[in-house]
């Protein structure tokens, strides 16, 4: 009794198109998947144009007194004025350059004490009572004080915005230093590097990506101390504008300067975003 095998071609055929293995559509939320940039752009349209649309539906169906709460084109109005007739320009540069000198001397704390914090514990056992302690004690409560030492000058505003991050970023920069591998750090020693070396050849590199992260997000937390900073005894800067504007009842005004603030915050996590993605490229060939 002979046994017929069915030929190559006959299960070929039996392979049908239903049975092959189909493509799978692609879902609205998949985990820690990628999305097109063009969806991208669109869900990030369409949450403003969502939130603008719900601001003017309210003043629209009058649920608030419009002084109090002014609609998108007022607000948009109000900046225009202020650009045209306030020298808000002026005060703009005023609250940029403390911003930005004020945490370029966080920094040039925080990274160090934090890298030498993560890396060798002595220190980290030294510091870190006292880091940890000013962690929790808001900024603006130092304002009396820091009035009474310093006046109502720009040394006091830069000091205000000095304490509202530094002790935070201390704590992450060394956080991210401590996540370097401890077999870099050994094999580096085995190879004969002294301490100095593998400090600035293995830790500071291994640990730059995520110290700029934290530097990236303590200016966004700089940028909400700007307003409390520059509303005591301040002439020029963002703040004070808002001051000025609450004095006559500009709401619109007010709204403007804040507007104002959440544009150039995320200009600036835009550009620290583009720098780390250029300074540290492998990272994103690595995750791919």
């Amino acid at each position: 009794m002979t046994l017929a095998y069915p030929s190559n071609k006959v299960m070929d055929q039996s392979a049908s198109p239903a049975t092959a293995p189909r493509r799978r559509r692609r879902r609205f939320f998949e985990f820690k998947s990628d999305i097109p940039f063009s969806w991208s752009l669109t869900l990030g349209i369409s949450v403003w144009v969502l939130f603008f649309g719900l601001w003017e539906f309210a003043v629209w169906q009058n649920w608030s007194n419009e002084i109090l709460l002014p609609g998108p084109g007022k607000v948009l109005t109000a900046l225009y004025t202020l650009f045209t007739e306030k020298a808000f320009l002026n005060d703009i540069g005023v609250s940029v350059g403390r911003i930005l000198i004020s945490f370029a001397l966080a920094c040039l704390v925080a990274v160090p004490l934090g890298i030498l914090m993560g890396t060798f514990r002595t220190v980290e056992a030294f510091f870190n009572p006292l880091v940890s302690a000013w962690r929790y004690l808001p900024a603006p409560a130092f304002i009396p004080l820091l009035l009474m030492w310093l006046g109502a000058s720009d040394a006091q505003k830069l000091a205000l915005l000095f304490l509202g991050v530094v002790w935070f970023l201390i704590t992450l920069v060394m956080d991210h230093t401590k996540s370097v591998p401890a077999d870099f750090i050994r094999t580096a020693v085995t190879l004969g590097g002294n301490r100095l070396q593998v400090l600035r050849t293995v830790v500071v590199p291994a640990a730059l990506p995520g110290i700029l992260v934290a530097m990236r997000q303590m200016l966004a937390v700089s940028w909400t101390y700007l307003v409390i900073a520059e509303i005591i005894a301040a002439d020029v800067g963002i703040g004070a504008m808002m001051m000025r504007a609450k004095r006559f009842l500009h709401v619109d005004q007010i709204m403007a300067g804040i507007v104002v603030i959440g544009v150039l915050g995320l200009l600036f996590d835009f550009l620290l975003k583009k720098f780390n993605g250029y300074a540290f490229a492998y990272q994103e060939e690595t995750v791919r």
